[in-house]
């Protein structure tokens, strides 16, 4: 009996691009951008044409089954390099997903046309809408024009409540941008930190599964660090920063109203039997007689103080006092030393001219 010959293996499929891209749901153009970013091989050259395998198309559903986990192309490289080092993917896919994973526990939301408009005054501004799309803090929906998805809640309810304000939409617009490439520079800070001081030793070779399983674990343990920082400091420094803005505009205001309390001229007396309030005058050192106090009661008339602490608040009228006293003393000063006398003389009214010495 004559032996038959073992039946010859199949050959292997090959493909051209555009059977390729039919058989993998995925574009020419996207096939072609994949190889350009080294997701996907490059195909095998024959004289003039380019063929494609069976392996282009498992790596083509790969990349595809990827994209619809959340997995960002960056990440998906990752993976698949991986991958072609031989590692085991489950704990290199716990770690990617743990880090692509979100970083707030915030949940998005949905608001339609109609209640957005009412958070932000009730008139309409395409513009306005335009520009929130644009910086991701709304996102439209597929065949709804009428609805938004919210991927912030928190973020669009502080740009509702600085509009109700009065904080014109595209100043509240400009102002994120600026915020945002502050806050992602700190965050890049943050990354080099950790990776120079947590994930190094993973870095510098392909993780096994047990490292990756560790570094998503230090993942996990360090994901509220980041946030737990920018809260505290920026508590802080808006506590110091608002303290030491509002000292500069309580210095830029106070010479405006002492003027305008000089203009008022004297203070009436108060009802007679009426119990005066007291401020706390205060000498400089330099200017103490020896033995005397630092400071020293004055019983003022009740319309003066309140007056003064309505024109410069309760916590600065004892100083507006001192300093309008202080100042009426120089002026009366001058005015002896003008007209050539040591004694106190009255100051001259304005109206009449300078007084001339008699004599």
């Amino acid at each position: 009996m004559t032996e038959q010959p073992p039946p010859a293996a199949p050959r292997p499929a090959e493909y051209r691009i555009e059977d390729l891209a039919h058989l993998s749901g995925a574009t020419v153009r996207t096939i072609r951008a994949y190889q350009d970013r080294g997701l996907l091989p490059r195909p095998e050259r024959r004289g003039r044409a380019n063929v494609y395998g069976d392996a282009h198309l498992a790596r083509l559903r790969q990349i595809a089954d990827l994209l619809d986990r959340g997995y960002t192309l960056a990440s998906i490289k990752e993976l698949l390099q991986a991958w072609d080092a031989g590692l085991d993917l489950g704990g290199v896919l716990g770690l990617v997903a743990e880090i692509d994973g979100p970083w707030t526990d915030e949940k998005a939301s949905r608001i339609s046309r109609a209640d957005l408009d009412a958070a932000f005054g009730g008139t309409s501004d395409e513009s306005a809408v335009a520009e929130a799309v644009e910086l991701g803090v709304l996102e439209r929906l597929p065949d709804r024009d009428d609805e938004f998805l919210v991927p912030s809640p928190q973020e669009l309810a502080v740009a509702a409540e600085l509009h109700s304000a009065g904080v014109p939409l595209l100043a509240i617009s400009g102002h994120l941008r600026e915020v945002r490439g502050q806050v992602e520079h700190i965050a890049a800070r943050f990354l080099d930190f950790t990776t120079e001081h947590v994930f190094q030793p993973f870095l510098d070779h392909p993780p096994t599964e047990a490292e990756a399983a560790e570094a998503a674990a230090l993942v996990r343990r360090l994901r509220p660090l980041a946030q737990q920082t920018i809260d505290a400091e920026l508590a802080r420094a808006m506590r110091t920063l608002a303290t030491r803005y509002l000292r500069q505009h309580l210095s830029e205001a106070l010479p405006e109203a002492r003027r305008a309390a000089a203009a008022m001229g004297p203070e009436p007396q108060g009802a007679v039997g009426a119990k005066a309030p007291k401020a706390e005058v205060t000498t400089a050192p330099e200017t103490t007689a020896p033995g005397a106090t630092a400071s020293e009661a004055v019983a003022l008339p009740a319309e003066t103080v309140e007056a003064v602490r309505a024109l410069v608040g309760t916590e600065h009228t004892a100083a507006f006092i001192t300093a309008a006293a202080r100042r009426e003393v120089q002026a009366r000063t001058l005015d002896a030393l003008a007209s050539g006398s040591p004694r106190r003389t009255p100051r001259s009214d304005p109206a009449e001219g300078p007084q001339r010495p008699q004599g």
